[in-house]
């Protein structure tokens, strides 16, 4: 068997290390934000922490991301978001490379032109910058905006900027971690079909 690269080498650790530390919590959280929970003292600006980091990218972007699929209706509700005539942007707590693979596994890469990524901001989600950029981008004030998220971290970085969220339980965050959203349904398509009763439509 090969030993594997120091880089690697390092992801395994962190590998083993996730496998005792309950890391399904931390899902939607920025990776700079992720990092420091699960290894503490560490950064994914230097040292130990930014090897870990882009390692972590790589086997991401090499062995994972291809087995991705569409939450139920994701296509589906960009379509209709734009029928409607809404502004649509893409608030990502991602690298922009990550962020262009996950839209094309979600099937809406040519739908969504305007993007806001890790590189955006000074500080990912929960953090309230990437949502305060795409407001910047679309030219709206909050009042204005719904975001649709997935994670309690969606609704934390929304709310600091006075933008109400529309959750989807898909992202795997019981209805109790979603708390705060103005709307809770299963996944984009069960927003779609209930697009009339919707915070969206009123």
């Amino acid at each position: 068997m090969p030993m594997p690269k120091p880089g690697e080498r390092l992801w395994l650790n962190t590998d083993t290390m996730s496998r005792t530390t309950n890391c399904a919590p931390l899902l939607g959280m920025g990776g700079d934000k992720v990092l420091p929970e699960v290894a503490p003292g560490l950064t994914d600006t230097e040292g130990v922490g930014k090897d870990i980091t882009a390692r972590r990218k790589e086997i991401f972007l090499e062995r994972y991301a291809a087995d991705l699929h569409p939450a139920p209706g994701a296509r589906a509700l960009v379509e209709r978001l734009q029928a409607e005539g809404l502004q649509v942007v893409i608030a990502s707590s991602a690298q922009p490379d990550e962020l262009e693979v996950l839209l094309k596994q979600a099937r809406v890469d040519d739908l969504l032109p305007e993007r806001t990524t890790a590189q955006d901001a000074a500080a990912s989600k929960p953090a309230p910058d990437i949502v305060a950029v795409a407001l910047e981008r679309i030219g709206l004030p909050a009042e204005a905006v719904l975001m649709v998220g997935d994670t309690p971290y969606d609704i934390e970085a929304a709310g600091k900027v006075g933008v109400g969220v529309i959750a989807v339980r898909c992202g795997g965050f019981s209805d109790d971690r979603l708390a705060g959203a103005r709307a809770i349904y299963d996944d984009p398509a069960d927003l779609v079909a209930r697009y009339e009763t919707s915070p969206l439509a009123r």
